[in-house]
C-alpha cells in the first residue's frame, strides 16, 4: 500500500487557534529568548529580595546581639566613684543663735515728790555716772514741812531737858521728906506723895525722850523727801527717754506717779538665745562666747554665758541662756540684732559625712561604703543634721571609705572602681 507523502506546506501551518482577526498565530523569531529571559529576570529578582530580607535579619539579630553584650557589659562593668575616709570628729561645735541685745541694767525713774521741775540736766543720749543729778523738784511745801519738824524736834528735846530736871527735883524732895519722916517731922503722907511725885517725874522723862524719837523719826523721813528733789542717776549709763521738761508738775503717787527719765546700762549688754536641747549639755555657765552685728562686718564682741533658766521650756525643748557681752567701748547699743556663736562640746565622738552621701530609702538612713572593692551599705543613726553635712553617732567607723554621691543602683556586693585623687 503506497503512502501518500508529506506535503511540506502542512508542516508551517499553525495548528492553534486563530487569532482576533480570524487569522492564525505564527510564533515570530525571538518569542523563546524574550520568555527565558523574563523567567531569568524574576528569579534574579527573588533572589536579590531574599538577600536584602536575609541581610537585613543578620543586621537585626547582630545589632541586638551587640546591645545586648553592651547592657550585659554595662551591667557587669564596676562604675568609678569618688569616696573620703571617714574621720571622727571630737572638738567642740560652733552653733550660732540670734537674739537682741538688751542693756544689762534699765530703770524708768519716777517723782517721789510732789512739785515742779525747775532744773533738768539730763536729755537723750546723755552720759551718766552714778549719782548724777538729772533734775531737781522744786517742793517749797514739803521744805516747809522739814522745816516745821524740825522745830517740834527741838521743842521735844527741850522737854526732855524739862523733864530731868523736874525729875531730879523729885528725887531731891523724896529724899529730904524720906528723912523727915523717919525722925518723925513730917507725915507719912507728905513722904507717899513726895515719892510718888518723883517717880511720876521719871515717867515723864521717857515719854519726853520717846516723843524725841517719833519726832526724829518724821525728820528723816522728811529729810529723804526733800532728798527726792533730786533725781539722781541709780548707775553708770545712759538717758534713753526724757518724759519732762522745765515747769512740768509731777506728783509723787504710789499708783499714778509721773515717769520722768528712763535709763539704761549699757557697758554690759545681754542677749537671751533659746539653746537646742542637742546643745544643751555641751555648755555651761562661764563658757565663752562671741557676738556679731551684720551691719558691723569683721567686728566679733567677746562675752561669755552667765546665765541659765536651768529648766528647758516644754513647748521648744530649747533652754534659755543669757549672754553677757562686754560694752565699754560703746560700739553696740541695746535693741541690736545680733548672732551670738557658742562653742558647745561634744559628749561623744561623731563622723561628719556630706549629706549627698547619705541614701534615704525603705531601710531607712544608709551609707555606702567600699570594702575590699565591693559596695558594703551601712545602715547609720545620725545625731544632728547641719544641713549640708550630718553628724554619724553610729554605722561608721574611722577610717571606712565613704562614698560621694553613690550610684542608683547602688546595693552590696557591688563592684566599684575608687577613682585616684
Amino acid at each position: 500500500m503506497n503512502s501518500i507523502p508529506p506535503d511540506p506546506s502542512f508542516r508551517t501551518q499553525n495548528l492553534r487557534a486563530p487569532d482576533e482577526r480570524g487569522e492564525p498565530h505564527n510564533p515570530k523569531p525571538g518569542d523563546g529568548e524574550r520568555r527565558s529571559a523574563a523567567r531569568l529576570t524574576g528569579f534574579a529578582a527573588l533572589a536579590v529580595l531574599a538577600g536584602l530580607v536575609g541581610f537585613g535579619m543578620w543586621t537585626h539579630t547582630s545589632r541586638n546581639a551587640e546591645a545586648e553584650a553592651e547592657v550585659e557589659a554595662r551591667e557587669n562593668a564596676a562604675p568609678t566613684v569618688r569616696t573620703m575616709l571617714a574621720k571622727e570628729e571630737s572638738s567642740p561645735r560652733t552653733i550660732e543663735l540670734t537674739g537682741n541685745m538688751a542693756a544689762f541694767d534699765a530703770a524708768t525713774l519716777f517723782a517721789r515728790a510732789t512739785g515742779y521741775i525747775s532744773v533738768r540736766n539730763a536729755d537723750i543720749g546723755t552720759k551718766l555716772k552714778k549719782g548724777d543729778v538729772l533734775a531737781v523738784i522744786a517742793a517749797p511745801d514739803l521744805d516747809q514741812q522739814l522745816a516745821q519738824a524740825k522745830g517740834q524736834l527741838v521743842q521735844f528735846q527741850a522737854a526732855v531737858q524739862q523733864a530731868e530736871a523736874d525729875a531730879d527735883l523729885g528725887r531731891v524732895t523724896d529724899q529730904r521728906t524720906s528723912r523727915l519722916v523717919a525722925q518723925g517731922w513730917s507725915s507719912a503722907q507728905q513722904g507717899d506723895t513726895d515719892r510718888l511725885t518723883f517717880a511720876s517725874r521719871v515717867a515723864a522723862v521717857a515719854v519726853a525722850k520717846a516723843n524725841v524719837v517719833a519726832q526724829q523719826a518724821a525728820v528723816n523721813r522728811l529729810q529723804q523727801l526733800t532728798e527726792f528733789e533730786q533725781i539722781k542717776a541709780p548707775y553708770d549709763g545712759v538717758v534713753t527717754s526724757r518724759l519732762v521738761d522745765v515747769g512740768d508738775l509731777v506728783t509723787a503717787d504710789a499708783s499714778s506717779g509721773t515717769p520722768l527719765f528712763a535709763v539704761a546700762r549699757t557697758d554690759v549688754l545681754r542677749v537671751q538665745v533659746f539653746v537646742p536641747q542637742a546643745f544643751t549639755f555641751g555648755l555651761k555657765d562661764g563658757d565663752p562666747a562671741t557676738a556679731t552685728v551684720s551691719e558691723l562686718p569683721g567686728q566679733v564682741f567677746h562675752g561669755k554665758v552667765a546665765r541659765n533658766a536651768e529648766a528647758l521650756a516644754a513647748g521648744t525643748r530649747t533652754l534659755l541662756m543669757e549672754v553677757d557681752i562686754d560694752n565699754r567701748e560703746g560700739k553696740l547699743a541695746a535693741g541690736l540684732y545680733s548672732v551670738i556663736h557658742l562653742q558647745s562640746r561634744r559628749i561623744n565622738p561623731v563622723i561628719i559625712v556630706p549629706s549627698q552621701a547619705v541614701v534615704f530609702g525603705q531601710d531607712g538612713l544608709r551609707v555606702a561604703v567600699v570594702s575590699n572593692g565591693k559596695v558594703e551599705m551601712r545602715k547609720i543613726v545620725l545625731e544632728l543634721d547641719n544641713g549640708a553635712t550630718v553628724e554619724v553617732k553610729s554605722g561608721l567607723k574611722p577610717g571606712d571609705q565613704i562614698i560621694l554621691s553613690p550610684p542608683a543602683n547602688a546595693v552590696d556586693g557591688m563592684k566599684v572602681t575608687v577613682a585616684s585623687a
